[in-house]
């Protein structure tokens, strides 16, 4: 691979611009190319793919181009490290979308305070209103970070983030689990049934509660998250669909281009979201039991 200069700049579906990755630099002059290993020709990654890469990370690329595109991030590795900067970088900002910051969650607590204190002279009836419909303004914005228990559709957003953690490996003597526990759960190992194999990890909180993921991809570079939350069960999403697999009650929903399936194991909630794979596909993933192995 030969870099000859600085990597341009990453473009979301909608224009936005973010930042190449630290430390991916090149000399001045020439072009940025990439060697190929199958056949060593030179490919560049242009304008028109990197919109094409970001549109996969956000969900929004049509079906067909998807399809298409996944074939070429799984024959070229430098697609494949710009698509997963795409991803990166789609996940912070839903992050950032999701998680006010401490500064505004100060403000808010403040202005509560300050409207809680009594007041020397009553307020007018119209300073009133505008008081209360500043304050709920407020409450909407920091709704998300903890005003009740959280919902199913807020964990799915947690298959958006990036992975902090490394990919669990399979437990040993267990070949259809993999390493990695929550909530006295584990995780499946869904490479040698389904092709889809485990890349990372996190842990968050939703509300107050812990939310442990595992992130998978299949050859064809689909990425999918599977969540498990603690605490009681979730109410499945309003116009959620039923199903059933190996005996495992499931509910599915279509969010923003995303399938999102959830379901109980234990009477925890799990929650399997991602984009281009299919709703019956998750299904079956989310109800496979590996007879038996995995506990419902």
């Amino acid at each position: 691979m030969k870099c000859q200069t600085p990597l341009p700049p990453i473009y979301s579906a909608s224009g936005r611009i973010f930042a190449p990755p630290d430390g991916i630099r090149g000399p001045r002059g020439g072009s940025y190319r990439v060697m190929r290993d199958h056949d060593s020709a030179r490919e560049e990654v242009g304008a028109r793919d990197r919109r094409r890469l970001a549109a996969l990370a956000d969900g929004s690329l049509s079906p067909r181009r998807a399809e298409r595109m996944r074939r070429r991030v799984a024959r070229s590795p430098r697609l494949a490290t710009q698509l997963a900067a795409q991803r990166d970088a789609v996940g912070a900002v839903r992050a950032l979308a999701d998680e006010p910051s401490e500064g505004l969650r100060a403000r808010v607590e403040r202005e509560r305070a300050r409207h809680r204190r009594p007041r020397r002279r009553s307020l007018s009836l119209a300073a009133a209103a505008v008081a209360t419909a500043a304050l709920a303004a407020i409450a909407l914005v920091v709704l998300p970070a903890g005003a009740g228990d959280p919902t199913v559709l807020q964990a799915a957003t947690l298959a958006h983030r990036p992975a902090r953690a490394a990919a669990p490996a399979p437990l040993p003597g267990r070949p259809a689990l993999l390493d990695r526990q929550a909530e006295g759960l584990a995780f499946p190992d869904w490479e040698e049934k389904f092709g889809w194999r485990a890349t990372g990890a996190r842990v968050d909180q939703l509300e107050g509660r812990r939310a442990t993921t595992v992130f998978y991809e299949n050859p064809r570079g689909a990425r999918i998250g599977y969540t498990i939350v603690a605490g009681d069960p979730l109410d499945a999403p309003d116009g959620a669909r039923a199903a059933v697999r190996e005996g495992v009650h499931l509910r599915s929903v279509r969010r923003g281009g995303r399938i999102v399936v959830t379901w109980l194991r234990d009477g925890h909630t799990c929650v399997l979201s991602g984009e281009g794979i299919g709703r019956d596909a998750l299904l079956d993933l989310a109800g496979w039991r590996a007879k038996g192995a995995i506990a419902v």
